[in-house]
């Protein structure tokens, strides 16, 4: 039989070694508990994601063409794209008249430059629709800028990850 040498004491079987030490998987299975299970997880069909990504884009030319009027516009029809598309915007807030910023949730399927793709593509044509005087500082039709900004958003640090893996027991 083999022995397996834990902490301070000798054990014969790996199960003398848990009986003894079941506070210790009591106390890993209460931190997994409070840092990694959440209350914002979503639910598909297939999985379990927490999906959060901040992204700022801004108008052509830095053009401050972002009035209050533009901007309470485009939060509704952000929220509509968003519930047509299968995705949640958090927040959205213009600032300064030229950039936007979003925070938005989205399942696992959905890559952030298809979102960016949705969301730049339908405001910019419609608030161009919308709002025909835009026309006038911005020329060729295009409202926004070509580039934009992503971050992922977690709610645990890279550093707790790791020290969940590191505290995985292996048993065999």
């Amino acid at each position: 039989m083999t022995e397996m040498k834990a902490f301070t004491g000798t054990y014969k079987t790996p199960y003398v070694f848990l009986k003894k030490y079941k506070i210790l998987g009591f106390l890993l299975v209460l931190w997994y508990t409070v840092c990694m299970k959440k209350n914002n997880l979503k639910h598909a069909r297939t999985c379990v994601y927490n999906i959060n990504y901040h992204f700022v884009w801004s108008v052509k030319y830095r053009r401050k063409v972002i009035t209050p009027e533009i901007e309470s516009y485009m939060r509704d029809l952000i929220q509509q794209i968003a519930e047509d598309k299968g995705f949640a915007v958090d927040e959205f807030e213009s600032g300064e008249g030229d950039h936007v910023h979003l925070f938005v949730t989205a399942p696992p399927k959905m890559s952030p430059s298809l979102l960016v793709q949705y969301l730049k593509g339908i405001t910019g044509r419609k608030l161009m629709e919308q709002f025909p005087q835009l026309r006038q500082k911005l020329w060729k039709g295009e409202l926004w800028n070509h580039s934009y900004y992503v971050e992922t958003v977690g709610d645990v640090s890279a550093e707790t990850i790791r020290k969940y893996i590191e505290h995985q027991s292996k048993q065999y």
